[in-house]
């Protein structure tokens, strides 16, 4: 009997698996111990939002990190479900219109885990992620696009595609993106992945 052909979502997260062991970074590998070894697959609804509209510019960029899984994420965006986590009476309007984010693996994407969570986060040019903080553990990579971290230091930094950029649980942390659109995977690891990220006071 011949296999059933891999569906678009079990695809993309087993492209995303694959990209980040091929990081071969101890602390990525550390995460990916809790990557279920036979992920249940569900369906959800595709949704999209207006920050998709630069998926197109991050195609003629050329990613030069894990350009397979790049190409994964342009290919299937149309079938994924793009959230975003906050109110335009929190953030305005402005910040809504280039910010989203889409789970492949977890709590609420298609392939189902409850240790660890695993999608994409995009935000367009210019754009300013203020302070926030969530119980979860959490690491970044960008893939594409450069843009600046600030964590417990209150420092900004600027990290390339390919660095790692380790978020501890409740650690207050902020991105800005410079003049090209962000796509960066993400891992959440904890008990509780239903949890809301938190804005900090102003």
């Amino acid at each position: 009997m011949m296999a059933a052909p891999r569906t678009h979502s079990a695809g993309l997260a087993d492209a995303a698996r694959c990209a980040l062991k091929a990081l071969g970074s101890p602390l990525v590998a550390s995460f990916l111990e809790d990557w279920p070894p036979a992920p249940r697959e569900r369906p959800v609804q595709p949704a999209a939002l207006p920050v998709l509209r630069f998926l197109p510019t991050i195609a003629a960029a050329a990613p030069q990190v894990a350009p397979s899984l790049v190409g994964a994420v342009l290919s299937s965006a149309a079938t994924l479900a793009w959230h975003q986590t906050y109110t335009a009476r929190e953030m305005g309007a402005d910040f809504l219109d280039n910010y989203a984010w889409t789970e492949v693996l977890g709590l609420r994407g298609p392939m189902h885990s409850e240790r660890l969570a695993c999608g994409f986060l995009l935000l367009g040019p210019r754009t300013h992620y203020p302070s926030h903080r969530h119980a979860a553990e959490e690491l970044y990579v960008p893939l594409s696009g450069r843009a600046e971290w600030q964590q417990a230091d209150a420092v900004w930094r600027r990290h390339e595609p390919g660095t790692v950029i380790q978020h501890r649980s409740e650690e207050l942390h902020a991105m800005r993106t410079l003049d090209e659109p962000l796509l960066a995977i993400y891992l959440w690891r904890g008990a509780d992945l239903a949890q809301k990220a938190r804005l900090a006071p102003h």
